[in-house]
C-alpha cells in the first residue's frame, strides 16, 4: 500500500519545477554559447571573451535553484544504512532531524549569501576579467535559488515536526524518509510499472 502524496509537496512542486525547466533552459542556452565559441575558434581563429566566466557563474546558479528542486522531490542523497532497522518512531525523529538539519544549513547558506551579495552591492564591484560584470548581476540570481532552498526546506522541516507533534510517524517516514526502492523504480520508470499493474489487475 503507498503512502498519499505530499501534500505540502504538492503545492511547491509547480514552483520548483518551473525554476528547474527555466534552469534546463539556461543551460541549454550556455552550451549553444560554448558550441559557438568552440566554432569560432577552430575555423576563425576568433574567441568569445568570457565562455568559462559565464559557465562558473550558470554553476553556481543552477546548483543553487536545483537543490530546491531536488529537496522537493526526495532526490538529495541520505545514508540509510541503519535507518530501516529502526523502529518506526525512532525512524521518524530521524527523519525529522534530517529535514531540520537540511533548513538551517539552507538558512546558514543563504545568510551567507545575502552578505557576499550585500558586500558587491556596497563596493559595486566587477568581475576581474573582459567582461567586467558587475557581480551583483549573477549573484542575485544565485541569491535568489538560495533562498528557495531556504524556504522549501523550512517549510518541509516544520510541516515534518507538525507530523511528529500529532503523532503520524508513518506520514513523516514516508513523506520525508529516503525513498523506497519501490519509489525510485516507480520514477525511473515514469510510472510505467504502476500502470503496467493496473492494467494487469482490470483484466
Amino acid at each position: 500500500m503507498t503512502s498519499p502524496p505530499n501534500p505540502l509537496v504538492l503545492r511547491l512542486r509547480p514552483a520548483t519545477r518551473l525554476l528547474a525547466v527555466l534552469c534546463g533552459v539556461w543551460l541549454l542556452g550556455y552550451s549553444l554559447l560554448v558550441c559557438v565559441d568552440i566554432v569560432a575558434r577552430r575555423y576563425f581563429g576568433i574567441s568569445l571573451q568570457g565562455t568559462d566566466e559565464i559557465g562558473g557563474y550558470t554553476l553556481a546558479v543552477l546548483a543553487a535553484f536545483g537543490f530546491a528542486h531536488a529537496l522537493a522531490e526526495r532526490r538529495h542523497t541520505r545514508i540509510e544504512l541503519a535507518l530501516a532497522a529502526m523502529p518506526r518512531p525512532l525512524r521518524a525523529l530521524v527523519n525529522l532531524l534530517a529535514a531540520a538539519a537540511i533548513a538551517a544549513f539552507a538558512v546558514f547558506a543563504a545568510l551567507r549569501g545575502r552578505a557576499v551579495l550585500a558586500d558587491s552591492l556596497f563596493f559595486m564591484s566587477v568581475s576581474n576579467s573582459p567582461l567586467q560584470v558587475p557581480l551583483w548581476i549573477p549573484q542575485g540570481a544565485w541569491m535568489a535559488g538560495l533562498v528557495t532552498f531556504a524556504v522549501v526546506s523550512v517549510l518541509q522541516a516544520l510541516h515534518a515536526a507538525l507530523l511528529a507533534l500529532r503523532g503520524r510517524a508513518a506520514q513523516l517516514n514516508a513523506w520525508y524518509g529516503p525513498p523506497t526502492i519501490a519509489e525510485e523504480i516507480a520514477a525511473e520508470t515514469g510510472g510505467a510499472l504502476a500502470d503496467q499493474n493496473g492494467t494487469g489487475a482490470s483484466r
